[in-house]
């Protein structure tokens, strides 16, 4: 049986990463509403409020099973919640996870995503023992995909016609990060 994987409290020079508690509920449904910045999400934009509730419950069960963590990432600046960022899926038989992050439009552009996303891995390499962590974006999102190349991911293969939203077909790349070829680079360690 799974022992519980605790949500970490990571924080970077501009971000901080933390557990996501019912005051996210507006900030994250205005996020996942939003059809421009879903626009090569795997799944519609949120209709209804209650979507994010289900989400942060999703979230607590998440580290209760031990699966994974997803974190709300705020600006440290003013403290505002610009998206988060999540490692799911973990195996310890494989030492495999999967990561992802979804961040508000107005936070495009600022390097969050890879501050964040370079955060949690940190953690998850340190913590979890992890060999590979894999992510997936849609073809068409090259600000995921250099993203992801920032981090040292290396893009492994098409998954052709892998997501149907709202009629709309799209093929998925698949990236992958291997432990040996993991790079944290000179930033310093977050606090934990």
């Amino acid at each position: 049986m799974r022992t519980s994987l605790p949500t970490p409290s990571l924080h970077t020079a501009r971000l901080r990463l933390r557990a996501f508690d019912d005051a996210d509920a507006d900030g994250l449904f205005a996020l996942h509403s939003s059809a421009y910045v879903l626009r090569y999400w795997d799944a519609p934009p949120w209709s209804e409020r209650g979507r994010a509730e289900k989400f942060i419950t999703a979230c607590r069960q998440m580290a209760l099973e031990g699966t994974g963590a997803r974190l709300a990432v705020d600006r440290d600046s003013d403290g505002m919640f610009i998206g988060w960022c999540s490692l799911t899926r973990w195996n310890p038989d494989y030492r495999s996870a999967s990561l992802g992050y979804c961040f508000h439009d107005a936070a495009w552009g600022h390097g969050y995503a890879t501050e964040a996303a370079r955060a949690l891995l940190r953690w998850a390499y340190d913590t979890l023992d992890l060999n590979r962590v894999q992510a997936e974006t849609d073809t068409r999102n090259l600000a995921s995909a250099r993203v992801l190349e920032k981090l040292g991911f290396v893009r492994e293969g098409t998954l052709r016609e892998d997501c149907i939203v709202n009629g709309e077909v799209s093929d998925s790349w698949v990236y992958g990060l291997l432990r040996r070829e993991w790079q944290p680079s000179s930033d310093p360690a977050p606090a934990q």
